[in-house]
C-alpha cells in the first residue's frame, strides 16, 4: 500500500473566472462536475462511435494482462478499423484475437505523422468534432493536443507524468485515478518520466520500500467529470468500465520552455534537459576520484541542489 489516502476535491458548477482565479493557482488536481461537454456524453455510444469513426485503421495497444507496463513492453502495437476496435474493447472475450481471447485494448490517438504531428481529434475524427465541447481553461493560442482514448474494461495504465497541464474528460464509462504529487518524485521509481511500480494497490514493499512514503490522491470518475491534471503530476488510470476519454493538453508556460519535437506533451522542458546532461557529465568527471572522495563530494552536490533549487512553497 502506498502512503496516505487523499481525496482529490470535487466541485459543481465552477465558472470559467473561479477556475483560472481561484482554483488553477493552487496547482493540484481537481475534479468538476458539471460542465459543458455538448452533446458527446449521451452521443458516443458504441454503435455510434463505430458507424462515425468508420474503418480508419488505428494503431493499438494490446495486452493479455491488465497492468500494462511502457518500461518493460508487456504489450504489442497492432492496427485495426476504428470500428472493428470500438466493437472489440467493448466485449469481454474475443472471437477475434491477437494474444488471447481476454486481451485488453488501449488507444491513444496521434497525429498523421506521429513525429511531428500532435494529436487532435478534430482533424484525427472531425466527425465527433462538433459532438465535445472543451472546457475553457486556456487561451486558444496555447492550445497543445486533443488525444481521445479508449479503454477496455480493466486496463490498468502505467504511472507517468506530463509535462504540460491538461484536463481529462471522461466522456463514458468509468475511471478510478491515482495521482502522486511531484515533490513525492523520489519514492516512484523512475525510469524516464514512467514509475516501475506497476501494482500501487499491492506493491512489493521489499523491492519498492519507499513507494510506502508517497501519498496517494485518488478520485473516481463517471461520464460528464471533468479532471484538471497539473503539469509533473504522476498519474495512474484504471478503466473500471469500457468507456472513452478525451485529453485536452495546453502549454502554461511560454512556448520556447517546450522541446519543439515533443508531439505526445512528455518530453521534459528544454532547460530541464539540458541541466540533467549537464549533470551526467559532473557525475563522470566525479568517477574520477576514489569511492570515499566521489561519495562526499556526491552528497555535497545533492545539498547544494537542494539549497539552490529546492522550492520551500509546495507541500
Amino acid at each position: 500500500m502506498a502512503g496516505p489516502r487523499l481525496p482529490v476535491p470535487r466541485l459543481a458548477g465552477v465558472s470559467q473566472e473561479q477556475f483560472m482565479q481561484q482554483l488553477y493557482p493552487q496547482r493540484k488536481p481537481l475534479v468538476l462536475e458539471g460542465i459543458d461537454l455538448g452533446e458527446c456524453t449521451s452521443k458516443w455510444t458504441v454503435d455510434y462511435l463505430s458507424q462515425v469513426g468508420g474503418r480508419k485503421e488505428v494503431k493499438i495497444h494490446v495486452a493479455a494482462v491488465a497492468q500494462m507496463d511502457f518500461i518493460s513492453k508487456n504489450f504489442v502495437y497492432r492496427t485495426l478499423p476504428f470500428d472493428k476496435l470500438i466493437q472489440r474493447a467493448a466485449e469481454e472475450k474475443h472471437k477475434e484475437f491477437f494474444i488471447s481471447e481476454d486481451e485488453k485494448y488501449y488507444l491513444r490517438s496521434l497525429g498523421e505523422d506521429p513525429r511531428k504531428d500532435v494529436a487532435d481529434i478534430r482533424k484525427q475524427f472531425p466527425l465527433l468534432e462538433g459532438d465535445i465541447k472543451f472546457p475553457k481553461f486556456f487561451k486558444d493560442e496555447q492550445f497543445f493536443s486533443s488525444v481521445f482514448r479508449l479503454s477496455s474494461a480493466g486496463l490498468q495504465l502505467w504511472t507517468h507524468y506530463d509535462v504540460m497541464d491538461n484536463v481529462l474528460i471522461q466522456v463514458t464509462g468509468k475511471k478510478r485515478v491515482v495521482l502522486f504529487s511531484p515533490r513525492d518524485a523520489q519514492y516512484l521509481y523512475l525510469s524516464g518520466t514512467k514509475s516501475e511500480v506497476l501494482n500501487i494497490d499491492n506493491p512489493d514493499l521489499d523491492k519498492y520500500p519507499l513507494f510506502s512514503k508517497a501519498r496517494r490522491y485518488e478520485c473516481s470518475l463517471k461520464a460528464g467529470d471533468v479532471l484538471f491534471i497539473p503539469a509533473l503530476w504522476f498519474h495512474n488510470v484504471i478503466s473500471e468500465e469500457f468507456g472513452v476519454g478525451v485529453n485536452v493538453f495546453w502549454r502554461h508556460l511560454p512556448s520556447e520552455c517546450y522541446d519543439k519535437t515533443d508531439t505526445y506533451g512528455n518530453k521534459d522542458p528544454t532547460a530541464a534537459s539540458r541541466a540533467a546532461q549537464i549533470l551526467d557529465r559532473a557525475l563522470k568527471t566525479l568517477a574520477e576520484l576514489p569511492e570515499e572522495y566521489r561519495d562526499f563530494y556526491a552528497r555535497r552536490m545533492v545539498l547544494h541542489i537542494q539549497d539552490k533549487a529546492y522550492s520551500k512553497n509546495f507541500e
